[in-house]
């Protein structure tokens, strides 16, 4: 059973950095795909991006072009890096893992990542 454990939110001025990591039990570099997910409270959760095996990424309109994904240097990590963060991406962030294509979805427990305006 893959695990997943997602560190590095904190709270971040508007306009800052964060950089947000997940580390899973297994290599995740021949998974399907890794993803980030968020949700803020009273809201449904939201895709972030997403990094597939094949090294095809996709982001969300209202990230792109201000968040990046890439897998980690580690082969079992991907990170997520946040710049120019807005009050709007205050929320609890996920990484989630497809092992193979049409399998069950993995989740993280989350990293909570604050934005001070």
């Amino acid at each position: 059973q893959v695990q997943l454990v997602e560190s590095g939110g904190g709270l971040a001025q508007a306009g800052g950095s964060l950089r947000l990591y997940c580390a899973a039990n297994e290599r995740v570099d021949v998974f399907y795909a890794m993803a980030w997910y968020r949700q803020s409270p009273g809201y449904e959760t939201e895709f972030v991006a997403q990094v597939t095996g094949a090294g095809d990424i996709t982001y969300a309109p209202s990230v792109k072009g201000r968040f990046t994904i890439t897998r980690g240097n580690v082969k079992n990590t991907i990170l997520l890096y946040m710049n120019d963060v807005q009050p709007g991406d205050a929320a609890t962030y996920y990484c989630t893992a497809e092992k193979t294509r049409g399998s069950q979805t993995v989740w993280g427990q989350g990293t909570q990542v604050t934005v001070s305006s």
